[in-house]
């Protein structure tokens, strides 16, 4: 699915089974898998710390909201998609422009999310 050398994708999701999909879907198209983080404090620290080239965060997670990951991501330079089952209107202004998956979304929709955010298009907003 993308090019170059293998991808690592942070996976930032509370609920066991959701992650487990996911990363089937991540490793799949030839990525490596950071985390998954189910709780705030181990995504920030993989935010700070690891070697992450796109990161994928639940919005709520643990009963937290994950914006201070994606500031750091953001601030490190590294895109990220939000996944919610949310309205996405609940966004901070700040982030109203990110990519952003509704939950459930399919394999393709995933995919075609993740590459575009690859190649840089971050006002893609998908929708499943």
């Amino acid at each position: 699915m993308l090019e170059g050398r293998r991808k690592r994708v942070l996976i930032v999701e509370d609920e066991a089974m959701i992650s487990m999909l996911i990363e089937d879907m991540v490793l799949d198209f030839g990525c490596e898998i950071v985390g998954p983080a189910a709780r705030l404090d181990h995504a920030l620290t993989l935010a700070l710390q690891g070697d992450i080239d796109i990161g994928l965060l639940d919005i709520n997670v643990d009963g937290s909201v994950v914006f201070p990951v994606a500031d750091v991501l953001r601030f490190r330079g590294i895109p990220f998609i939000f996944s919610t089952g949310y309205d996405f209107r609940s966004l901070p202004e700040r982030f109203r422009d990110c990519p952003a998956l509704s939950k459930p979304f399919s394999y393709d929709t995933f995919a075609e999310t993740l590459r575009s955010a690859f190649a840089g298009n971050s006002g893609l907003r998908a929708l499943a």
